[in-house]
């Protein structure tokens, strides 16, 4: 049996934040952030089985992280910091969803419906899994985060999904170029194959060097990238064909499965994005299947764009039409979402209302129910996938600004890296009176855990107040590390640097109140991605393409002209 792995309630109820709402209506005390409790939230929040899950778990996070700061403080210098905050955006969702429509418009349908496949499944999994278990980061401090954005993601730390993401598409573009229907030489093969490995390295070390991920959270999510691209190489084609050959049948009980999934999807302790994300690609998945079994059964193009290079040829249709068939499908999927979000965002809220009067509502932690606010603000953030067209002058901004390219911090950032810091401070604090007392170590504790290591392995062990010991004189810098998990303050030293200082610990309120807080979700941004993602991905593989031929900037005119 595992044992608790942080404190049983030491702390005492907070005030609750007021959330902001749109119209002229008055704010309500509820609370929108669950970092707003006490410190036995988890034993709480959760179900028992996923608590005592959560409690096996912790103690790894908490034993690899000053090996990660030894490992982040040995090899950091600033072109690094700056190479894997930025190749950190090639592992993103946002990357994936504005280039793989490409594919499919470029003559790679096969190979982009592929990596929606193993994208889709490896952010719904992993967010699956990272609800699930509800496991921090590794603390900061020690480690230092290095960001794009200047904070922590406010997801969970177990598995990576940068890590998935990245693996699961080196593993599948190694497999294609392996496999028989590869159309390059032996030399460019070789080169591909060769940019794969360098790309997911790249980001599994990037996720450790910029003290987003542990080591545990990297392998795993490596693990289940990998496992994901081996069964849609091996077993998707199977599936496809049934489907192509099927009635309307196979389409609907695809999207029906699909639904379910995120039904199922797991409720977190804290104010995760995770579900996001997943109901995001869920819509890519469900337009995706959709689109592309309408497409093969029902459309006139469909031998044009098959995902043979000999009908469809970016050399033979010139690049200025090629870069002006992107722009524009590119811009047909932006036109869709900003007429069909706000349009959704106005009309579901009185659905839900009435939903909710026959008790048919299913709701969500930390998602507010129609029957509580008036409308939904036309502007909200709800997704970080693609960005707002609103957003762009923002984006370009932060592109030509001086401090591009990374940004360094120190410290809690979202509720579960709050909840961690305290708890690991008060685990120690009471693990230090038990030894001033003749007391025992808990198991749990990194420093026991060491000098257990270390008197199998015949080294002398002993300890000097609580402060020192000899596992501690060896590790050095780890021992140093480790004494800062729980403790110190941030101070600015520059625009580009935070340094740990020496002031007195935060107290409970201070940590909370200095955190990211997560925005307010209503429970139509559920309904409204899913949607305006199944729309988009439909358009993608489908709608655009025919367009394309409508308008004569298609493939068309090449097989006419083929002799």
């Amino acid at each position: 049996m595992c044992k608790p792995a942080n404190g049983s309630g030491s702390g005492s109820e907070l005030p609750v934040a007021p959330l902001p709402v749109s119209g002229d209506e008055k704010a309500k005390d509820v609370v929108v952030d669950a970092g707003l409790k006490s410190l036995d939230h988890y034993r709480r929040a959760l179900p028992k089985w996923r608590y005592s899950l959560r409690q096996c778990l912790l103690p790894l996070v908490r034993w690899e992280t000053p090996y990660l700061a030894a490992f982040q403080n040995a090899v950091r210098t600033p072109a690094l910091d700056s190479y894997f905050a930025i190749t950190a955006n090639l592992g993103t969702h946002t990357f994936f969803m504005i280039g793989l429509p490409i594919l499919f418009w470029c003559g790679f349908r096969g190979f982009g419906k592929g990596l929606v496949h193993i994208l889709a499944e490896g952010v719904f999994f992993t967010g699956f899994l990272k609800d699930m278990c509800s496991l921090p980061r590794p603390l900061s401090p020690p480690l230092q985060r290095i960001t794009m954005s200047g904070s922590a993601a406010l997801e969970y730390g177990f598995p990576s999904t940068h890590s998935a993401n990245a693996v699961s598409v080196a593993v599948y573009a190694i497999l294609m170029l392996r496999s028989d229907h590869n159309i390059y030489s032996p030399t460019t093969t070789i080169a591909l194959e060769a940019l794969a490995y360098f790309y997911a390295l790249s980001i599994v070390i990037g996720r450790l060097y910029c003290g987003m991920h542990g080591f545990i959270d990297v392998i795993i999510g490596s693990i289940m990238g990998t496992a994901i691209s081996l069964v849609e190489f091996y077993y998707a084609p199977a599936v496809e064909e049934w489907m192509y050959s099927s009635n309307y049948a196979a389409p609907l009980i695809v999207a029906l499965i699909i639904l379910v999934l995120v039904r199922v999807h797991p409720e977190p302790a804290d104010d995760c994005p995770c579900f996001d994300d997943s109901v995001a690609f869920a819509g890519v998945m469900i337009g995706l299947e959709c689109g592309m079994w309408r497409f093969a059964r029902y459309s006139p193009y469909t031998t044009i764009y098959n995902g043979s290079d000999a009908t469809f040829s970016l050399a033979a249709m010139g690049w200025p039409l090629s870069i002006g068939r992107v722009v524009f499908g590119v811009l047909m999927i932006f036109a869709w979402r900003e007429a069909m979000k706000p349009a959704l965002l106005k009309f579901l809220p009185h659905l839900y209302r009435l939903l909710e009067r026959v008790g048919m509502s299913l709701p969500r932690r930390f998602f507010v129910p129609a029957s509580e606010y008036k409308d939904v603000p036309l502007h909200v953030r709800d997704d970080n996938l693609i960005p707002n067209v609103s957003d762009f002058p923002k984006v370009m901004r932060s592109i030509r600004g001086p401090g591009r390219g990374r940004s360094v911090s120190i410290g809690p950032q979202s509720a579960a890296d709050a909840y961690e810091t305290l708890a690991y401070r008060e685990r120690r604090r009471r693990e230090s009176l038990e030894g001033d007392n003749g007391g025992v170590k808990s198991k749990g504790s990194l420093t026991s855990l060491r000098e257990s290591a270390a008197k199998q392995s015949g080294v002398d062990v002993f300890e000097d107040g609580g402060k020192s010991s000899g596992v501690q004189q060896q590790n050095g810098r780890v021992a140093e590390f480790e004494k800062m998990m729980g403790t110190g303050t941030v101070v600015v030293a520059n625009e580009e640097e935070m340094v740990l200082g020496v002031e007195d610990e935060l107290g409970e309120k201070e940590v909370f109140s200095r955190l990211v807080k997560p925005r307010v979700r209503y429970d139509v941004e559920v309904v409204t991605k899913l949607v305006v993602y199944t729309g988009i991905a439909w358009l993608a593989v489908d709608l655009i393409l025919v367009t394309f031929e409508m308008i004569g900037i298609g493939a068309g005119h090449l097989v006419a002209a083929a002799p």
